[in-house]
């Protein structure tokens, strides 16, 4: 443990500052597109389509992630990694520090108590979204609904639900669990993005620090509705519906057939 703090001190300077890079890219940039990718299931609808619209367009922003080349490697190297990472030194630092709020009621404070806070459920959430979703983790979802990248919405909506029928008591708690879990995170990144900027000396002033604060907290308010648009989006979709719009993006395109008519015609066209 010696060894470990002394590399900590030793390093302290460059480790704070990749743990606040880290934090911003490639977590932070993932995550807004990310929300705003599972939020098309909502906005997808003004295009006009209604919610099998909605679905279509998110069926067809999944479709385009899983077709990216070397995918699993883009997941290890450019996220797990980094969250694995970010995780591991905020917990340290979290472990490690001071908090004062009880004697200091000030609201820099509590943003420091609250930042720690989500980062530890945060982390939680993290790891629950992934083995339940991504490794097929289906013991840990009521229902036991496995989520297919070719039933995107259909199965993200029976996950929330606790199955395909209704709405369950189990998936409630999913789903108010995933509200909790992405309003943490969209915090932590919010907040982040404001103490990121005053330890790469970006915002030295009291001024240019109440400026930044305003854009971040836009920021989180945007992000914010961009995840509660997704969970109850997903969460109230009708499963039938759902599927039947995602069996329509997987439909082949109808192969046109030629009558006698229209194949003399277009040899016609071709003589001419």
């Amino acid at each position: 443990m010696a060894e470990t703090t002394g590399f900590l001190e030793r390093h302290h300077f460059l480790l704070r500052r990749l743990h606040s890079l880290s934090g911003v890219a490639p977590i932070g940039v993932f995550l807004l597109f990310h929300l705003t990718t599972n939020a098309s299931i909502v906005w997808g609808r003004l295009g006009g389509g209604g919610a099998p619209g909605a679905v279509k367009t998110f069926q067809h922003e999944v479709n385009f992630i899983h077709s990216l080349p070397a995918l699993l490697l883009i997941e290890i190297f450019g996220l797990w990694l980094p969250i694995l990472f970010h995780s591991v030194l905020g917990i340290i630092y979290a472990v490690s520090g001071r908090p004062n709020v009880g004697h200091y009621p000030y609201p820099g404070n509590r943003r420091y108590t609250l930042q720690r806070l989500s980062g530890y459920v945060g982390v939680l959430f993290i790891f629950y979204h992934v083995a339940t979703l991504r490794w097929h983790w289906t013991f840990l979802i009521p229902g036991g609904t496995e989520w297919t990248a070719e039933y995107a919405a259909s199965t993200m909506g029976a996950v929330l639900r606790g199955g395909a029928a209704g709405m369950t008591i189990a998936g409630l708690l999913v789903s108010a669990f995933y509200l909790l879990g992405v309003s943490l995170l969209v915090f932590h990144l919010a907040n982040g993005l404001w103490t990121a900027a005053i330890t790469w000396g970006l915002t030295i002033s009291a001024q240019a620090q109440r400026r930044w604060g305003q854009v971040c907290f836009v920021i989180g308010g945007l992000l914010m509705l961009g995840a509660w648009s997704a969970v109850i989006g997903f969460a109230t979709i009708n499963h039938t519906v759902a599927r039947g719009a995602e069996e329509g993006v997987h439909a082949p395109e109808p192969t046109p057939v030629l009558t006698p008519g229209m194949a003399e015609a277009g040899t016609l066209r071709d003589e001419h």
